[in-house]
């Protein structure tokens, strides 16, 4: 049961296919995680320890927060004071037809930063979450992203070519990939370690230092993603737990909340118009 003062809503754009997200009155910490697609955020209330990509960050209201796909990540309140957080999350597919639009460049977009302290644009952001929120005209919606996407990328984005990445070791990408395909087995660190020359202590440093994420928490990422696809298509969350290799649909409903911020089923009922009551 939530408290009264918490409020955790995801708000799903069929106009522009993006996803609105607010989280107020939160105390609660984030563990280590990333996203599939592109977030782009800020601080409405509250204070926030950030650790992203190997730097930690001190946030405050006013400061906006641009996550890449895989940009592992994870935060915590300072002095408990309470969350107040509104996003917009950007399917890889949409940006990459948004930064055409733009630009008339087929570049994939890689956001330079991570944090924008006190960002004008982040009163951008809440005009577009605003605009989904109250359901406004298509094209009132279609301007107000097109406008703020248009700020980011001038100021704080970078073609994919122009960034230097760390790439992978062979083996850890293998691995990676084969989570991948294989999220639903009932994966170990011995199956892991058997398709590598890694002793189980080394391949869990390294896993960890290259991927910025442990290999558990990796997993846990790809299951949670897979589930989201598969309850917007409507399949009921007890199945989804056991598609996506998850124990039973406790322990499903612990790390999506964990990971999203709301149960299964409320974020199911965002993709059948109903509405998102707290259960």
């Amino acid at each position: 049961m939530l408290s009264k003062q918490e409020q955790r809503h995801i708000y799903y754009d069929h106009d522009l296919k993006i996803e609105a997200y607010q989280l107020s009155g939160i105390v609660q910490k984030f563990p280590n995680h990333f996203h599939e697609y592109y977030v782009i955020g800020f601080i409405k209330g509250g204070r926030r320890h950030l650790h992203c990509q190997g730097v930690e960050y001190d946030l405050a209201p006013g400061d906006m927060i641009l996550f890449n796909p895989h940009d592992n990540h994870f935060c915590a309140p300072i002095n408990d004071e309470l969350l107040d957080y509104r996003a917009v999350n950007i399917p890889i597919d949409v940006m990459q037809k948004m930064v055409y639009e733009i630009t008339q460049q087929d570049d994939i977009l890689y956001f330079k930063e991570n944090v924008i302290y006190q960002c004008e644009i982040s009163s951008s952001i809440d005009e577009l979450y605003q605009a989904i929120v109250d359901q406004e005209d298509k094209l009132k919606k279609e301007e107000t992203f097109y406008f703020l996407l248009e700020q980011i990328l001038r100021d704080y984005s970078s073609p994919h070519e122009n960034v230097t990445l760390l790439k992978l070791h062979a083996e850890i990408q293998y691995l990676c990939d084969y989570m991948h395909e294989h999220y639903q087995d009932n994966i170990t660190l011995e199956d892991l370690c058997s398709m590598t020359h890694f002793s189980q202590s080394y391949f869990l440093r390294t896993f960890t230092r290259q991927v910025g994420i442990s290999p558990y928490r990796y997993l846990q990422n790809i299951r949670i993603d897979q589930s989201k696809k598969l309850l917007e298509s409507g399949i009921p969350p007890v199945e989804v737990a056991s598609l996506t290799g998850f124990s039973d649909q406790s322990h499903f409903s612990h790390f999506f909340k964990e990971f999203i911020g709301i149960t299964p089923k409320q974020y199911q009922n965002i993709f059948k118009d109903e509405n998102n009551d707290e259960e």
